[in-house]
């Protein structure tokens, strides 16, 4: 209990430390103010940590100092603003990110229409995160499309620089297989130590929430209305939300997730999801421009992997735009000139490196 005492109060500490740099770099008058007020309740926190400590036979340093870390991060804030480093901000324990995203909205519908002037703010329990759902966070769905693409234009290339060498193909086939391969279980191993590191730096963050609502709850629900209140809600009923939501330990937890940490602890992702999604994909992506050499087309086989990869790229880049909500002629077109350009370029550069080496 001691060291994780003096640990929390060197967590709280460093909090109020960054939450005075942000303060002070913060042009918004009320953001300013709602991160003052933060740095304040972080400190109120920071000496909870230090009597537990003190009561387990242990005394804090008399004076914080911010380690490399934290300076770094100060730095960065500085240079570059909050809103350019704000997942390592939400790494390192800053809360209330969110109010962000709803100044960005409040401003968006100010210009639509001048009666609205803040982020809704959930009015009943089952209001609470909703804006949330639905985000597609669990990494499958993204795998598999960037898989899709990945095993595509890779192999294309691949097939492309080794037939611009003149060779048989024989040869194109078993490179070609061999990068499919090489390919898929690289993207799968890849995907998975991806979605691994997040799901556990998720995990981390709201064991830390968990942590200091058992500890001190009324903290909490200061630092919730603060939220709420720069979201546009008067104090009394920021307050008093804010005291609803953390009555519940499992309900006040899921509202801090979303409104400090902006997660949905229903949807951190699946590792193993993310990895088989990207393998399969990978390889259905990378089967298309193999498969005349597969059918040991003896004519034309080349042409014939040009023509189905230019008729995948062209799709991929049409189904993408549905999730862009850009045009999907000049999205499958853009995707067309993107990957035959690197077709070309490979083809260009396996036919001087065959002249070369023949």
């Amino acid at each position: 209990m001691t060291q994780h005492a003096l640990f929390s109060w060197r967590e709280e500490k460093r909090s109020a430390y960054l939450y005075n740099i942000i303060a002070q770099a913060e042009t918004d008058t009320e953001l300013r103010q709602l991160f003052l007020h933060m740095a304040e309740v972080a400190e109120s926190q920071a000496h909870l940590w230090e009597q537990a400590a003190v009561n387990a036979g242990m005394t804090p340093p008399a004076q914080y100092r911010p380690e490399l870390r934290a300076n770094i991060v100060a730095w960065l804030i500085r240079k570059l603003g909050v809103r350019a480093i704000m997942p390592i901000l939400a790494a390192i324990k800053i809360r209330g990110l969110s109010v962000y995203a709803s100044k960005a909205q409040a401003k968006s519908r100010q210009k639509n229409n001048r009666q609205s002037g803040f982020h809704p703010v959930p009015a009943t329990v089952e209001e609470v995160g909703a804006s949330h759902r639905g985000s597609g966070s669990n990494g499958g769905l993204r795998a598999a499309v960037f898989g899709v693409n990945d095993g595509l234009v890779s192999v294309a290339c691949l097939v492309m620089g080794v037939a611009g060498a003149e060779s048989a193909n024989s040869l194109i086939l078993l490179t070609g297989v061999a990068g499919l391969l090489a390919g898929a279980f690289s993207m799968a191993a890849g995907e998975y130590i991806s979605m691994r590191s997040q799901r556990e730096m998720f995990e981390y963050q709201i064991g830390l929430e968990r942590d200091e609502l058992a500890q001190y709850p009324e903290e909490e629900a200061k630092e919730l209305t603060l939220i709420y209140m720069a979201r546009g809600m008067y104090q009394e009923e920021a307050s008093a939300l804010a005291k609803r939501m953390i009555a519940d330990p499992e309900l006040g937890l899921d509202v801090l997730a979303r409104e400090e940490l902006g997660l949905n602890p229903d949807e951190l992702g699946s590792p193993w999801l993310a990895a088989i999604s990207s393998f399969f994909a990978f390889t259905v992506g990378g089967l298309i421009p193999l498969l005349p050499f597969l059918l040991q087309i003896k004519q034309f086989a080349l042409q014939a992997s040009i023509g189905m990869t230019a008729l995948a790229l062209f799709g991929v880049g049409t189904a993408l735009s549905l999730y862009t909500g850009r045009n999907a002629l000049w999205g499958g077109t853009r995707m067309l000139l993107i990957g035959g350009s690197a077709g070309v370029m490979t083809y260009l550069i396996g036919n001087f490196m065959g002249a070369k080496l023949s």
